[in-house]
């Protein structure tokens, strides 16, 4: 009911296949191609659920499953669905160097990080901005420090305040 095929040409014949598994159905296929458009592409795809599982006779501290792109970016994808990612403990590293090193959380909707403890911590400036309302609440206690602590209101924007303010407070409606 399948086929294993080998210098297959795909159906547009603008593809070469080294290698080619294929089921009875269409959508379900292995594909190692090796010219045309899709140059070294190796493609699984599969109507159904698509698992990979290994790691039963290694270690805990052993890294046992290993995505490497040497060059380009990785995708992943849930069209009509959500990505989770669950473990003991997640860890996220942004390694380069220069404008690069950088993590990036967007969402049309909300962001949310729940926990014991939320630690935030930066060498350079720590920023919470918002166009709407911000809250900073300690229902036990709230405590802050600051070597220089300065307020500054949208009273400022009509006239400048005795110690100066205005040209921060312009700064800070730019969004």
């Amino acid at each position: 009911h399948g086929a294993i095929s080998f210098g297959s040409i795909h159906l547009r014949a603008d593809v070469t296949s080294d290698f080619m598994v294929q089921a009875s159905d269409g959508e379900h296929f292995f594909s190692m191609d090796k010219d045309g458009t899709r140059n070294g592409w190796t493609t699984f795809m599969g109507p159904g659920n698509f698992q990979v599982e290994c790691g039963s006779n290694r270690e805990k501290a052993d890294d046992t499953c290993m995505i490497n792109a040497k060059n380009g970016n990785i995708d992943i994808v849930a069209n009509n669905g959500k990505i989770r990612l669950q473990a003991d403990s997640i860890e996220m590293f942004a390694c380069g160097a220069g404008d690069e090193g950088n993590v990036q959380i967007v969402a049309t909707e909300t962001a949310s990080i729940t926990g014991t403890k939320v630690i935030i911590t930066s060498k350079v400036n720590t920023k919470l901005m918002s166009s709407g309302i911000t809250e900073v609440i300690g229902n036990s206690c709230l405590m802050m420090y600051g070597s220089i602590i300065r307020g500054v209101t949208d009273a400022v924007a009509v006239k400048d305040s005795k110690v100066g303010g205005q040209r921060y407070q312009q700064q800070q409606n730019q969004i």
